[in-house]
């Protein structure tokens, strides 16, 4: 029998990437306990889905810390108390400083809304649309200092419409996030993905 893994899951908003996963973790009976939720603003709507669904949450407000090391400290400690084997970025909206995300080097996971490298920050669906591309998409990737280029684990791809808005694109990249997050986050668990040397290495061959 598989060891029971533990994560934390940040979010800044209404953690729509989080309902996937804890909808999966119970739909797929992952080995694992999701021991938190926790997001920078009080008034995140996710908390409360988080809350319904037995997790505990945190908040962990920003505002009250003169600066992003302070605030990363504090973040810390509110994670290392649930001791995770992974940590997960689901729609947290802050830039991470080099000391915390060493920290969690090798166990910590964000999605991003782009084909990485390309359009990483912000506006995503935005810089696409004005690029002219025609493939868009999301990615799954180990957090490292350097912003929204992390080692890559997965990506999916949409097609970009002639009549596409970034409302429109965004809901179609949505829908593939939904599906290769969860995904990562089950491998991850069950340890057929891990970061070795800063090289992503996933093992296929073990069973699902």
């Amino acid at each position: 029998m598989r060891a029971m893994k533990s994560i934390v899951i940040l979010i800044s908003g209404r953690g729509s990437n989080m309902q996937a996963i804890i909808r999966a973790a119970a739909e797929e009976k992952w080995p694992v306990r999701i021991a938190a939720v926790i997001s920078n603003r009080p008034l995140a709507s996710g908390l409360q889905v988080a809350a319904e669904a037995g997790i505990p949450v945190v908040v962990v407000d920003h505002q009250e810390y003169a600066n992003r090391d302070a605030f990363d400290a504090a973040l810390s400690v509110a994670i290392d108390q649930f001791a995770p084997d992974l940590v997960l970025l689901a729609g947290f909206l802050r830039i991470l400083t080099t000391e915390f995300v060493e920290h969690y080097r090798g166990r910590m996971l964000n999605i991003h809304p782009s084909l990485l490298p390309s359009f990483p920050g912000l506006a995503t669906h935005r810089q696409a649309l004005s690029a002219g591309v025609k493939v868009h998409g999301a990615t799954v990737h180990f957090v490292t200092p350097d912003l929204d280029h992390g080692p890559i684990v997965a990506q999916a791809q949409v097609p970009v419409l002639d009549d596409d808005t970034e409302a429109s694109l965004a809901a179609r990249v949505l829908e593939q996030e939904h599906i290769i997050y969860p995904r990562a986050v089950r491998h991850f668990i069950e340890g057929r993905l891990r970061l070795e040397n800063g090289r992503v290495v996933q093992d296929p061959a073990r069973p699902v």
